[in-house]
């Protein structure tokens, strides 16, 4: 069993990991318990770090793997039985809260696979900011010949708890014009740009635009194909039914200060989720694991 390196760093504001095992290392922010890249040696990255990314206290990320939970998306474009968890007269912020507050870091530790890096949101006796229900939280990343990312929430309270939740991964592509996406074939999908009209996939997902799509009972595993990186990255889901796929092409990007102009390019976010007729609800003592395995190969 080797021993992984270990190395703290700072970003700009912001504590982070660099956890490096094999030939795989992995860069994690403690706020958000935020994983912001990953990258096997002498290859391209597979999860994005956008060089113009602000790493800010209570700032969120745009980069790696965004952690949106209690809510996904705009607050009132959630099931009714999301929305009534919250008791607050604010303004709610898109992807709920979790991802800018500062989350514990339980362990990084080997294993016979690889290395488990393991955080935790703790929490507050008042509870959580305008949702008053105590629910544990905590984000797992194994690293080793693929990365492992399980976030399990589990109902401490004594009544029933509903959320919708996704890991948000923002993936490295060559150009997003040149790849496409397998495994959504026949599915139905929200095109929250057209709206939120539903629409059948007809063969695999090509981008020539903005997208911004939530498709309904996906199958386990979806598949980034890059012709032009000679690769492929797969994606398999656990606890998860539904996928939103993202991308905010030229006019959307120039508006995002925190993104370059020709950002667009270079990034595809494929989010395992648990959204729309996906929510989660929990009873009490129950507890949800939402997953992904992140690998890629070479195409042939």
């Amino acid at each position: 069993m080797s021993t992984p390196h270990v190395e703290t760093v700072k970003l700009d504001e912001l504590n982070c990991w660099k956890i490096s095992h094999g030939q795989a290392e992995l860069l994690v922010a403690q706020q958000g318990a935020h994983i912001l890249s990953y990258q096997l040696a002498g290859e391209q990255p597979v999860i994005w770090l956008n060089d113009q990314a602000q790493f800010k206290h209570g700032k969120s990320i745009r980069a790696g793997v965004p952690v949106c939970w209690p809510w996904f998306g705009v607050f009132q474009r959630n099931p009714d039985s999301v929305q009534a968890m919250r008791q607050s007269s604010e303004e709610p912020t898109a992807h709920g809260f979790v991802r800018t507050l500062e989350w514990s870091l339980l362990g990084i530790q080997a294993d016979a696979d690889g290395v488990l890096a393991e955080f935790t949101l703790p929490l507050p006796e008042a509870g959580l900011p305008g949702w008053p229900h105590k629910v544990g939280l905590k984000l797992a990343a194994h690293l080793g010949e693929k990365l492992h990312i399980r976030l399990t929430s589990e109902n401490l309270d004594d009544h029933p708890v509903t959320l919708s939740q996704a890991l948000h991964t923002y993936f490295a592509v060559s150009d997003v014009r040149n790849v496409h996406v397998e495994g959504l074939d026949g599915l139905t999908y929200i095109d929250t740009t057209d709206d939120w009209k539903p629409v059948q996939q007809q063969g695999e997902l090509h981008f020539s635009g903005e997208t911004d799509r939530i498709y309904l009972d996906t199958p386990t595993q979806l598949s980034i194909v890059d012709p032009t990186w000679e690769r492929r990255i797969e994606l398999t889901a656990e606890g998860s039914r539904s996928a939103v796929i993202w991308n905010p092409w030229i006019e959307r990007a120039s508006k995002l200060a925190d993104m370059a102009d020709d950002g667009w390019q270079k990034m595809l976010c494929i989010e395992t989720a648990n959204v729309m007729n996906d929510v989660v609800t929990l009873a009490p003592g129950a507890s949800h694991v939402l997953g992904v395995t992140i690998g890629s190969r070479r195409l042939g």
